[in-house]
Parts: structure tokens; sequence; C-alpha cells
């Protein structure tokens, strides 16, 4: 069985939620530290041109979006789970929501003066420009919008309102009882805020909230070793891309299996990947690419914000 390797940087909030749910999971992984602007060269040579952090690799296949990640660590272990029997559609649509509404929140709040002169102060002014540049490109073209930072001031304390009123009241010690998805997609937000001393009272003044987080975070990040990108690349390039789920759910979005299509997010990093479409599942849209360096891939993109087209 191939290994799971996860291509991150260690600020980066969607990854850290990856490395909590591989902690979860108690999950053996390998770490490709990426880097937080572009270019990224060799992460494009897997994804064919998405950008955004974090990204799974399994041999030769490559799985886009923390939602999309979830349901593959699922997969490769069913227990403890991410998605609860019974609860798989309340979990997953709170992960929706916390993964868009509250991480735009946190953006806003993270990005404030303030913090920033904290979190970037000490990098020279070079590196300051060139990440704002990389943080303005990433957000153009796509539906997100920054949310305007009082905009979020006024409303973040009506979140952790309702959310403190929830863990308040809950029978057990996570949102919906016990641990899921719902968890890692909340906390990663949380976890961006508690960085520095800035932000870190909009989540530290709500006592339920903070020891909920303590909780979430508690589960650790697995056991994970280095791996460099070229190393990545060789086993991709060496393996055959896992047998496709059987259906295909193509022929609805008026595309059929081999036709040359374009995959791109809908909201923010929404550089496409052109690659021959190789199935739809009910979840995920997968595109099989060529690359010089990477050899044959099947690239795993979730259906939900995220658009499909033919070239």
């Amino acid at each position: 069985m191939s290994e799971l390797i996860l291509h991150h940087y260690d600020a980066s909030p969607f990854a850290e939620k990856a490395r909590l749910m591989l902690g979860f999971k108690q999950l053996s992984w390998r770490s490709v530290d990426i880097p937080r602007v572009m270019p990224k060269p060799d992460l494009t040579a897997l994804t064919g041109g998405y950008r955004k952090t974090p990204v799974l690799q399994v041999g030769a296949d490559i799985y886009c979006d923390t939602a999309l990640i979830a349901r593959r660590l699922e997969a490769e272990k069913a227990t403890p789970a991410l998605f609860p029997e019974g609860q798989e559609f309340t979990v997953a649509s709170f992960a929706l929501w916390a993964d868009t509404v509250v991480f735009q929140h946190a953006v806003a709040l993270v990005f404030q003066p303030a913090s920033i002169a904290v979190r970037m102060g000490k990098l020279p002014p070079a590196a300051q420009q060139a990440f704002a540049a990389d943080r303005a490109a990433l957000f153009s073209g796509g539906t997100a919008s920054r949310l305007p930072l009082e905009q979020a001031k006024l409303q973040w304390p009506a979140l952790m309102a309702r959310l403190e009123q929830q863990l308040s009241r809950e029978e057990g010690d996570f949102l919906f009882g016990e641990p899921s998805v719902a968890d890692f997609a909340l906390a990663h937000s949380l976890w961006f805020l508690k960085a520095t001393h800035v932000t870190a009272p909009l989540v530290d003044d709500y006592p339920a909230v903070a020891a909920w987080l303590g909780r979430v975070l508690g589960f650790g990040h697995g056991a994970s070793s280095a791996l460099s990108a070229e190393e990545a690349i060789a086993i991709a390039r060496e393996a055959t891309p896992a047998a496709l789920p059987e259906g295909d759910a193509s022929a609805s979005l008026g595309l059929s299996v081999g036709q040359q299509v374009k995959v791109a997010a809908t909201d923010y990093g929404v550089d496409p990947v052109a690659g021959e479409l190789a199935g739809v599942t009910d979840e995920s849209i997968i595109l099989r690419r060529e690359d010089e360096r990477a050899g044959t891939v099947h690239v795993h993109f979730p259906r939900f914000g995220f658009r499909v087209e033919a070239c």
C-alpha cells in the first residue's frame, strides 16, 4: 500500500486541519514542505496547476482540498470515523460552513495590521511584499472576497457566543458529541487566530471554546517523517493510479470519460487544471494527467466548490 504524503507548510491553517485529521486517525505519513507563495513547481508537477495548501498524495493519486482529503483518510482507515454513522450529512454540512464562513472571518481578523505586524514583522520588506502580492493573486478572479475587518469584528462575538452555548450544553466533549470532521473544520481557523497575542483573546475569552479547542489539538499530528519534493515526484512516477470507483456520473454533467476538460476552484485559487476526464463520483471529479516529471497521475477534486468544463 502506498504511503500517505502530505504537501504542506507549517503555518497553513488548512494544512493544520489535515494534520489533525491524520493525528485523529493515528496514521503515519510523509511530510513534504512546500513554498508559501508561488511559484510551486514541484507541487504543480503533481496537481497540474492547483496551488492551494495542502495536497495529499497516495502513490500516483493526488487529492486536492481538505474536504476530499478527509474522505480519502476515511477510506484509508474507517475508525475512528470522521463521518460518524447517522451524522454524515450534519458533520459534512457543518464542515463546509466552517471552512467558508468561519475561515473568512478568521482571515480578516488575522490579516488586520496589528496582527500582521507581529506575524511578519521579522521578515524582510521584500518578503512581506511578495506574500501580499501572492495573496492578492490568490483571491483574484474567484467568488470569494475579503470580508471587511470591521464586519468581521462585529460578527465574530456572535459566532463565538453561539459556539460557547453549544459546547456548554453538549453532552459529549465535541461539537456533536463524538469527534468528527466538523471539529477539525472549525478548529483550524481558531488555531490560526491563536498564533499571536493580538488575536488569541478572540478564542481564549470563551472558556468552553478554549477547552474544546485544546481537546481537538490534543489529537496531535500522527507520526510523520520528512520527504523531499523530488522523492515524492519519483514515487508518483513509479506508481500506477488506483483503480477508479465503480459507476460514473459524468454524463449527468454533459461530459464523457476520456474527454479533455478543465477543473478549477470557484472561490479562490482558481487556476484551472487541464486533463482527461477519468470519472465523476458523488463526491469527486477525477482527472488523468501526464506530466514529464510525475508521469501518469490521477488528480482528485471535490464537487463542492469546483467547476468542470470541456476544453
